[in-house]
């Protein structure tokens, strides 16, 4: 069996053991990575990290709820091809080449390559039922054919295959199945200012550690229907530093709380709650 590098991470993806022997072990079996977590628990940026740790090319696939299987193969441009029939310079005998008309996919194009590419298909529970099954059949069998053409593509090169999940809705178990999964849970105040230090290098000791100590205030305020995530609190530092706010005013005051919290009840619920706080 082919070795592949281990992953620690990158420089500017921190990484945790559990995160790393995950991603190892998916390489190793050559299995599709399933990941949730939170929303900006860094679900995305880990198939960024790993497309630069192992050399490779990221081919992105955003996954809609109108989103098939079908769909990340190729696409026939069926309207490209009669718009050039009817209007193109060289009539209807310009267009009989019917493979010009061939668009890959995201997942054709992984398939395809010349090399080993890392593939991100996001957000794999936005489509329906069907989509995570047929998705699996298709990388399962590591070709597919061209049907207007008769064309058979056949990988050369398994792609490495990250999917992420939002929780939105259940995976089919079959799917489940063949996948490596992992949750990443949202990270601990030691490793997030680890990441804050990634980001900010130059901060002021104390304006981080302020910050960093509101924001899990923040967090741990109940009734909250979007927890401001690890981006948000990179943007938030980005703020406080720029306006020169005293470090003893942040958690206090929380000044410039709509970096934060991007919904007006969110907003209500906090303010409830820290006026709670402040009474005798």
């Amino acid at each position: 069996m082919k070795a592949f590098a281990q992953f620690q991470g990158t420089a500017h993806y921190l990484t945790d053991p559990a995160l790393e022997s995950v991603v190892n072990a998916a390489l190793a079996l050559e299995r599709p990575l399933l990941v949730k977590g939170e929303p900006g628990t860094g679900k995305t940026l880990l198939a960024e990290a790993l497309a630069e740790a192992l050399g490779t090319e990221l081919i992105h696939w955003p996954v809609k709820s109108t989103t098939r299987a079908q769909d990340g193969l190729y696409v026939y441009d069926t309207v490209q091809r009669l718009y050039e029939a009817r209007f193109g310079d060289g009539g209807p005998e310009a267009v009989k080449d019917i493979r010009r008309y061939i668009k890959l996919g995201p997942l054709g194009r992984a398939l395809s390559a010349a090399e080993r590419v890392v593939l991100l298909i996001d957000e794999v529970d936005k489509a329906d039922l069907e989509f995570p099954n047929d998705l699996l059949h298709e990388l399962d069998r590591m070709r597919f054919t061209i049907t207007e053409t008769g064309d058979e593509i056949v990988a050369r090169h398994r792609p490495v295959v990250i999917i992420t999940s939002n929780n939105e809705k259940e995976l089919p178990d079959a799917f489940l199945r063949r996948c490596v999964f992992h949750f990443i849970d949202f990270p601990e105040p030691e490793l997030m200012k680890r990441i804050v230090r990634v980001h900010h290098p130059h901060l002021d000791e104390l304006l981080v550690d302020q910050a960093i100590g509101a924001f899990y205030d923040v967090r741990g305020a109940s009734r909250l229907r979007k927890r401001p995530s690890t981006s948000e609190l990179i943007d938030w530092l980005h703020v406080l530093a720029r306006s020169g706010v005293p470090t003893d005013k942040i958690r206090q005051e929380l000044p410039f709380a709509g970096v934060l919290l991007k919904k007006e009840q969110d907003q209500r619920a906090l303010e409830e709650a820290r006026a709670q706080r402040r009474r005798p």
